[in-house]
């Protein structure tokens, strides 16, 4: 007796926690749609926490699988496809619709459906105000230049490795620099080289096709016509081609002096 006791109660156990349409022992139950005993692997299992090991849900698989198949099914007179739908007919407007319609013009019946039913009219979109247009002004104008607070102007560029540099100038260098081709204006106080040493010298020699101007030989290297020791600038007016022997002989003598001394050596 004290063996058949726990097996006593695990069974009510069992029996009290099971579904009321299932049956533990036999390991069936019954399909709450088509009303047969069907073996409980026919039926999903519950889940949750109070569904338990063997709580399994009422319908059974092959009932389950019938319904999701009807509901698939399009309804009666439903199209499958847009374009095989009707077209619709322009619907018009019954008895009971015009006099609705004739009631909702009118003033009178407008006013006492109250503020909340009042149509408000479209918004318009706002107008932005327009960007204030900056001073256009030309980029070979050395007139439109102004110093700034500390008297100078600045002028930018880029170096042969494409690196930016800045530095200040005077008015009167910046617009030499700009009535000549070397620099355009940027602003007031602005202004930019547009080669760097590289690309000019590649532009001073291209142009005077290797050529040196005082003795017509080829030449590779760049001189100033008016000494840099004497005021002269780096600008494309101002430099020739000339080759190495004229240009350390030339030192920082204008033109017109190392011609005469160039005619002299040959007298």
């Amino acid at each position: 007796m004290q063996e058949t006791a726990p097996i006593c109660y695990t069974l009510r156990m069992t029996t009290e926690h099971s579904e009321p349409n299932q049956h533990p022992h036999t390991g069936t139950k019954l399909c709450a749609q088509c009303g047969e005993m069907k073996p409980l692997n026919e039926f999903l299992r519950r889940t949750g926490r109070r569904a338990g090991g063997q709580g399994r849900r009422g319908t059974c698989r092959d009932c389950r699988r019938g319904r999701q198949s009807v509901e698939s099914l399009p309804a009666k007179g439903a199209v499958r496809h847009p374009q095989h739908a009707p077209k619709a007919e322009a619907a018009q407007p019954s008895a009971g619709q015009g006099s609705q319609a004739a009631s909702s013009s009118d003033p009178a019946t407008s006013k006492q459906r109250g503020r909340g039913h009042k149509r408000r009219p479209a918004a318009q979109p706002r107008l932005l105000a327009e960007p204030p247009k900056r001073g256009t002004h030309d980029p070979a104008d050395a007139s439109y230049l102004r110093t700034t607070a500390s008297g100078f102007i600045r002028m930018r560029g880029k170096t042969d490795n494409g690196r930016r540099w800045y530095q200040e100038v005077e008015l009167e260098l910046a617009q030499i620099l700009v009535r000549e081709g070397a620099a355009v204006v940027v602003n007031r106080s602005t202004i930019r080289r547009l080669y760097s040493n590289k690309e000019f010298r590649k532009l001073i020699l291209t142009r005077d096709n290797y050529t040196c101007r005082f003795c017509g030989q080829y030449g590779d290297t760049i001189d100033h016509e008016l000494p840099r020791a004497k005021g002269g600038h780096t600008t494309p007016s101002n430099c020739i081609c000339a080759c190495y022997e004229c240009n350390q002989r030339k030192a920082n003598r204008d033109v017109d002096e190392f011609r005469s001394s160039l005619e002299d050596e040959f007298v």
